[in-house]
Formats: C-alpha cells, sequence, structure tokens
C-alpha cells in the first residue's frame, strides 16, 4: 500500500466528505425535509462533481490529473 498517496488523497476525501453534508444542510435549509432518493441523488452529485472541479481549480492530487 502506497502510504505517501494515501497521505496525498485523505484530505481531499475528508473534504468531499464534509461537502457533502454542508450542501445537503444548505439544501434542507431552503427547501426543508427531502426524500432519500433526492437525499442520495444530490449525494451523487457532489461526489462526482468533485474530483473535475478540483482539477479544474488546480488543487488536485497528483493521481487525479
Amino acid at each position: 500500500m502506497d502510504t505517501d498517496r494515501l497521505k496525498e488523497l485523505a484530505p481531499h476525501y475528508a473534504a468531499m466528505f464534509l461537502l457533502v453534508f454542508v450542501v445537503l444542510t444548505i439544501v434542507q435549509l431552503a427547501v426543508g425535509e427531502i426524500g432519500f432518493w433526492i437525499e442520495l441523488a444530490i449525494v451523487v452529485v457532489v461526489v462526482f462533481a468533485y474530483r473535475p472541479l478540483a482539477i479544474r481549480l488546480g488543487i488536485a492530487p497528483s493521481g487525479w490529473r
């Protein structure tokens, strides 16, 4: 196991995890209670959008480029 790569990726996965909760909280505050499937769709969108966004911003780890 490449520990250097894990150390490089860990902050990004932690940020993605935090971002999911922040986005869900903002949506629930703006709209109110939402269903499970809509929450799941929001999580999927945030998770799949994080990597291209990180690459575009130039903050992605070297393994993602």
